[in-house]
């Protein structure tokens, strides 16, 4: 139940960081979506333990999955950006 619960939390962080950062070069889609989501509560929950604001045991809550959703997006647009100005 744990994994399916880390999905659901992620598809939102994703859907919410999607509407949250503007721009064009952002993944589409629902499975994209749900790891943009996955991902990010996964940097966050990195980033709070190195910051020790969360313990060894402790996860992102759905705030720090959203602002880790929020900066993966930003690092893939422009990982993105790039590679279209390259081309």
């Amino acid at each position: 139940m744990s994994i399916l619960w880390t999905i659901v939390i992620g598809f939102l962080a994703g859907v919410i960081a999607k509407f949250i950062t503007p721009g064009s070069n952002e993944p589409s889609g629902f499975i994209l979506t749900t790891i943009l989501g996955i991902v990010g509560a996964f940097v966050a929950t990195w980033l709070g333990q190195a910051l020790g604001w969360y313990q060894a045991g402790q996860g992102a809550g759905l705030i720090g999955a959203v602002v880790g959703a929020i900066i993966v997006l930003v690092i893939w647009g422009m990982i993105a950006g790039r590679r279209q100005t390259a081309l």
